[in-house]
């Protein structure tokens, strides 16, 4: 098994970066097929979700706009479980039909901020893509309607997810090693 430090912690392979690009293939498909013909927006959450909505719209066929926001709940290996919005929605959604992009949702309390704030803006609709769950962990009970795959509730970084910023590089994702 291929192992990572980063800063004081060991990780080894979790999850390839093959299983994760047919993963994505699965949701690009379902978002294409759903959306033929409708004004949609991306919507990605960073930083977290930046690999995975590079590799998602190279696979999405129709036109869409993207614009992004910020928000951060972590520190270290922890959800602090206090939200905090660091670049807000700036893209009148208003009519739209918005899909959010997330890397990870694990206990859903941002997700369900970022929805609640989303309602505000009279969208046509929004749907959640989601590249990682943690069904363990999730508090909340919105649905996610493109999902790439669940995940056990353990630390993991690559692909976007990071350490304190860190790991956000790797096509693999790497679980915490004890």
């Amino acid at each position: 098994m291929a192992v990572i430090i980063l800063k004081d912690k060991k990780f080894g392979v979790s999850i390839t970066a093959k299983e994760i690009d047919a993963a994505i293939r699965k949701v690009s498909d379902q978002i294409n097929r759903d959306y033929e013909g409708k004004n949609i927006l991306f919507l990605p959450i960073l930083n977290g979700s930046f690999m995975f909505t590079a590799d998602l719209l190279r696979k999405i066929r129709i036109p869409c706009q993207v614009t992004f926001v910020k928000y951060a709940s972590y520190s270290g290996i922890s959800t602090t479980t206090q939200v905090t919005e660091l670049i807000g929605i700036n893209e009148s959604v208003a009519s739209r039909h918005v899909v959010i992009l997330e890397d990870i949702v694990d206990t859903g309390i941002t997700m369900d901020l970022v929805l609640n704030e989303l309602k505000k803006f009279h969208p046509a609709d929004v749907r959640i893509a989601c590249m990682f769950h943690k069904p363990e962990a999730f508090v909340k009970s919105f649905k996610i309607d493109y999902l790439g795959m669940n995940i056990p509730n353990e630390f993991v970084v690559g692909f976007g997810l990071d350490y304190d910023g860190y790991g956000r590089n790797y096509a693999d994702v790497y679980r915490l090693v004890k």
